[in-house]
Parts: C-alpha cells; sequence; structure tokens
C-alpha cells in the first residue's frame, strides 16, 4: 500500500474530538474541534475534502482509549478513509521521547499526527458480526461472575455474625441465584453462537484440543479475530503477552526473562486457567508440562510456558483446518534390520 498523502490525527473524547492533519515533510495543522455526532462526523470530513485528498490516500489515527473511537472509526472506514487504531501505550512512550511539556487534546491531535508520519502503522479493519456476538456475551459474563462472587463473599460475611437477619440472607441468596441463572443463559447463548456462527469450524477445531472449553475457545477467536490479526504462532504468542522478555544490560542488570504485563490479558488468563486441565488431559501439553517440572521449573513458569505450547496448537488447528491431532509431530520409528 502508498504511503498517505494526508495523515490526520484525533484525540477523542465523549462529546467531541480535536483533530490536526498534515502532509508528509510538513507541520501538523491548528487542531480543530468537531462534535461527537453524526453531524460532527460529516463536519469532519467536509473539512478533510478541503485538503484535496482522496480518502484512500487520507491516513486518520486515534488511540484505542475506551470505546469513544469505535462510532468515528467506523463511520471513516466506511467512508473509505485508511484508518490506524493505535495501541496508548506505544502513543504514551512516543510523546515521552518529544521536548514537549504540555498537555491538551490539540496537542495530543497534533502528536497522533507526528506519530502518524513517522510510523507505519497498519491499516484497521472492522471486525464482522460475530466477533460482537461472542466478545459482548463474554465481557457480560465475566461481569456476571465477578458480580455473583461479591454476592457470595458478603453472604459468607454475614453467615460470620452472631446475628443474622434472614431476610438479608435470602435476598442476598436470591442475587446469587440470578446471577447463576443469568451466567447459564449467556453460557448458552456462547455455545450457540460458537456451533451455528461464522467461525463455527474453527471453534469446532479449537475445542477437539483437550483442556481447551467452550470459554477459552470464544476468547481465542475473540482476541485474535478468528487468527486474522497475527501471521504466525509466534506473533499471536507475543500478542497474548505469553512471550519471556529479556531484561539484560552491561554486568549490572541480569534480571530473569518474564512474560510482563503486556498483550491480551484476558486471552492470556484464558489460557492460562485451561492449562489446568490441558496439564491433566492433554497429551502434548501433559509430556511438555511434566518436562518443565522436572527439570526444576516452578510451577507457575511451567504453566505460562503451556499456556504458549496450547496457543501454538490452537493456531495450528485453526490455520491449518484440522482437529487436533496428537500424534501428528510422531516420526514413525525406521528399522534398520
Amino acid at each position: 500500500m502508498s504511503p498517505p498523502q494526508l495523515v490526520v490525527g484525533v484525540d477523542i473524547a465523549a462529546a467531541s474530538f480535536m483533530a490536526a492533519w498534515a502532509r508528509p515533510g510538513h507541520a501538523p495543522s491548528t487542531p480543530q474541534p468537531f462534535d461527537q455526532t453524526p453531524a460532527g462526523f460529516a463536519s469532519f470530513q467536509k473539512q478533510l475534502a478541503t485538503a484535496g485528498v482522496a480518502p484512500d490516500a487520507t491516513l486518520v489515527v486515534l488511540e484505542a482509549t475506551g470505546s469513544y473511537w469505535v462510532a468515528l472509526a467506523v463511520e471513516l472506514h466506511s467512508a473509505g478513509y485508511r484508518v490506524a487504531v493505535a495501541n496508548p501505550a506505544h502513543v504514551h512512550n512516543y510523546a515521552k521521547s518529544l521536548p514537549r511539556r504540555g498537555k491538551t487534546d490539540g496537542l495530543d491531535a497534533r502528536l497522533l499526527t507526528q506519530f502518524g508520519l513517522e510510523r507505519q502503522l497498519a491499516s484497521w479493519t472492522p471486525p464482522p458480526a460475530v466477533y460482537h456476538e461472542l466478545r459482548q456475551r463474554l465481557v457480560a459474563r465475566d461481569g456476571l461472575l465477578t458480580m455473583r462472587q461479591q454476592a457470595r463473599n458478603q453472604l459468607h460475611a454475614l453467615e460470620q455474625w452472631p446475628v443474622r437477619v434472614a431476610a438479608v440472607q435470602q435476598q442476598m441468596t436470591a442475587v446469587i441465584a440470578s446471577l447463576d441463572e443469568q451466567v447459564r443463559t449467556l453460557e448458552q447463548a456462547i455455545t450457540a453462537v460458537l456451533a451455528d456462527g461464522a467461525w463455527a469450524a474453527s471453534a469446532a477445531h479449537l475445542q477437539s484440543i483437550p483442556g481447551l472449553g467452550m470459554v477459552t475457545a470464544a476468547w481465542l477467536l475473540v482476541g485474535t479475530v478468528n487468527f486474522t490479526t497475527c501471521a504466525s504462532a509466534q506473533a499471536a504468542a507475543n500478542s497474548a503477552g505469553l512471550v519471556p522478555l529479556e531484561r539484560q544490560s552491561g554486568t549490572s542488570i541480569r534480571g530473569r526473562p518474564s512474560i510482563g504485563h503486556g498483550g491480551n490479558g484476558r486471552v492470556r488468563t484464558a489460557l492460562y486457567m485451561a492449562t489446568l486441565s490441558a496439564a491433566r488431559y492433554n497429551p502434548v501439553i501433559k509430556t511438555f508440562y511434566t518436562r518443565l517440572r522436572e527439570a526444576g521449573k516452578p510451577a507457575k513458569v511451567a504453566r505460562c510456558a503451556a499456556a504458549r505450547k496450547l496457543l501454538h496448537l490452537a493456531f495450528a488447528v485453526v490455520t491449518k483446518a484440522q482437529d487436533f491431532d496428537p500424534s501428528y509431530q510422531k516420526t514413525p520409528v525406521v528399522s534398520l534390520g
């Protein structure tokens, strides 16, 4: 794809956004405000048209902070603009490298413009409908599980007192029962989407891996958009934050490699929890995990390595469109006699 002829930086908020733009080799323009409404989006596109650059030659850079950016990104993508959704951590670190002191919406818009001019940013494409059908149910399920645990903790705390109000206990028990039912309903809906949705084939391949269940398969598909956002299994592991990072400098810093806190934490957690079962029932993961433990690796280190191995298996079965085969990598013994 040819370099953009115009780069637009957008700092977006709940009710409005600031935008600045520049051609390569030029300084960003004076930031201008627009409303976070359909009318504001139309006014923004009208203003961009005055630059005389076609939408497919214009790159609009936004930060993936919260969800305020989504409506504008979808609108611009539908209009033919190239949209890049930048990682806020990358932008933050880039800003620290510049000799600037102030922070305003206008300065941030200019910063994003400069960031887009200097970096080769990948174009963003809206995910398909099945992504939203799964992700919203998965996020809702996580929220309900958190509320259910809070209710259980409150009920447990009430039961420790010598004086117990039966009506309060009944209310808390009813709340827990209601949350149980809502979780079951969501899980049934997730199962139905995995079985009948656009990603049904991939979901079936993933769930053929022992230890990888419905929830983990759904999070993997959502976190990787059906493994279309990563070109390799290693890239998928990097995206999930499961690749150990070296920490060494000269003779003074020699820290242990660790996975850190970067990457998709929800996918990483799902895979880590899946290893609890996979290390017992998946022949590939069991052998791998056992070997690491026997070599003296701590349990958490071995589980993180097993989670990465599990992700490699998931990438393989989806990209090759075949079910898990535990004997796939085994080499037959050739007799020399």
